[in-house]
């Protein structure tokens, strides 16, 4: 076990992290979180960043918002797959996986997309170590995505899942993408690494 490791496996507790998308250092604390969960996986040879989710539905647009924002002005050395013109959704995930396991064998994939939670939730964003499970809120069988997931909490769950993310505001959503990217681009800096 290498010394990342074993610090990863000591602060499992401190995971999944979670913070308010209003808060005044959302983007900050979120950063620092993230840098040192990359840290923790270390050695690897690229960051992907796979944004899941879809421009058809205005709650699952997160992960596509996010991957344009980043694709506008991207971090050094790091990939992103999904964006708003070329998303990464259900009926491609599981290409696009296997075109980045076979383009970046040694890369720590970190997997963003929105999800449903409880009411007081909404609004929140969420770091998580292991992966992503898409489409569990509306009960699809997805493959897994990522060494490291994001999920903001766009809508309310537990009754007709697909409405509520069609139906989810546009500004909660384009709020809390820009916080993620923010917060993806501001880890990346904080790795040597990848800035240098």
């Amino acid at each position: 076990m290498n010394e990342y490791a074993s610090v990863r496996q000591a602060h499992k507790a401190t995971y999944p992290f979670r913070i308010e998308h209003t808060h005044p250092m959302a983007d900050e604390e979120f950063a620092n979180h993230l840098a040192f969960a990359c840290r923790s996986f270390a050695p690897y040879h690229d960051i992907v960043c796979v944004c899941v989710g879809t421009d058809r539905s205005t709650g699952d647009a997160l992960g596509p918002l996010v991957g344009s924002a980043l694709r506008k002005d991207p971090p050094p050395g790091l990939l992103i797959y999904g964006t708003l013109d070329d998303p990464v959704h259900a009926l491609n995930l599981e290409e696009t996986l296997e075109n980045i396991s076979s383009a970046h064998p040694h890369s720590l994939v970190i997997a963003v997309d929105a999800c449903l939670g409880h009411f007081k939730s909404v609004g929140s964003i969420q770091l998580g170590l292991g992966p992503l499970k898409p489409g569990a809120g509306v009960n699809k069988s997805l493959p897994e995505v990522g060494n490291i997931h994001i999920t903001g909490i766009v809508n309310v769950s537990g009754f007709m899942e697909y409405f509520v993310l069609q139906n989810t505001r546009l500004s909660l959503v384009m709020n809390m993408a820009e916080i993620i990217s923010t917060s993806i681009k501001k880890a990346c800096l904080k790795m040597p690494t990848l800035s240098a």
